[in-house]
């Protein structure tokens, strides 16, 4: 492992070079790092500097830290349940830093859900049509505040998302529903009509409950083409009265 000892952010440079040993497979699962003093030596720092590298990795989970005789610094094993929340955070801030119109985020957030389908019509299970339902029920609740109904709108699409029983789906998806969902909902939730949605809804449910893909993917169609329209018309309306 080597770095650059010009960077004026030496830790950094030891973090990124653990990291790239990690990922290389250079250092495996539970592999112990060296200690302190080695890495120490290793990069010519003090043992400050290699502290705050260490601080880093276990920040992005990447390690685990164990006291005692048999104590030192871990490679800890990384799961697509534990990685979600990070992946959620970084698509939303890349959502809301960067400007990204309505159209190219509803675009990205159908086209990645409507690949599920066909995945999720085989495989899903009895307990992901039962959160389906369960959520629809929730959503005709008469007294259900916009918060809660988005809530219920992302725990919907997230059990249509994990049906098709891909990690790897379901960690690329999770920043697609629970990023793209909610601001979808702030922009279209004044003028929406649930009925309409809790129909859509049922829809894509009884498509999946039948292990029919093109009825899930007509009514996922169906849903694009309302919120898109939705969406165009509440954007328009608040330009105009801008002016």
């Amino acid at each position: 492992m080597k770095i650059d000892t010009t960077s004026p952010d030496l830790s950094a440079q030891i973090a990124k070079a653990i990291r790239e040993a990690i990922i290389s497979g250079e250092l495996s699962v539970n592999d112990r790092l060296p200690s302190e003093a080695e890495l120490s030596e290793q990069f010519d720092v003090g043992r400050t500097t290699v502290r705050e590298a260490l601080k880093r990795l276990a920040a992005q989970n990447l390690i685990r830290t164990q006291r005692g005789a048999f104590g030192g610094a871990f490679v800890n094993k990384q799961s697509f349940q534990d990685a979600q929340a990070a992946h959620i955070t970084t698509s939303t801030l890349l959502l809301s830093m960067n400007d990204v119109s309505f159209d190219t985020a509803w675009e990205a957030r159908f086209a990645l859900e409507a690949a599920c389908a066909p995945l999720s019509c085989q495989r899903r299970t009895a307990d992901h049509l039962a959160t389906m339902r369960a959520e629809i029920h929730r959503q005709g609740q008469p007294g259900l505040t916009d918060e809660a109904f988005c809530a219920s709108d992302v725990a919907f699409h997230r059990a249509l998302v994990d049906g098709a029983q891909n990690p790897v789906l379901s960690y690329q998806l999770a920043g697609a529903v629970e990023a793209i969902e909610p601001l979808m909902n702030m922009i279209t939730f004044t003028a929406r009509s649930r009925e309409a949605i809790c129909d859509m809804h049922t829809s894509i449910a009884d498509g999946l409950e039948a292990q029919d893909s093109k009825t899930v993917e007509a009514g996922l169609s169906a849903l694009e083409t309302y919120t898109l329209t939705l969406a165009r018309d509440v954007i328009t309306s608040r330009d105009q009265q801008r002016r």
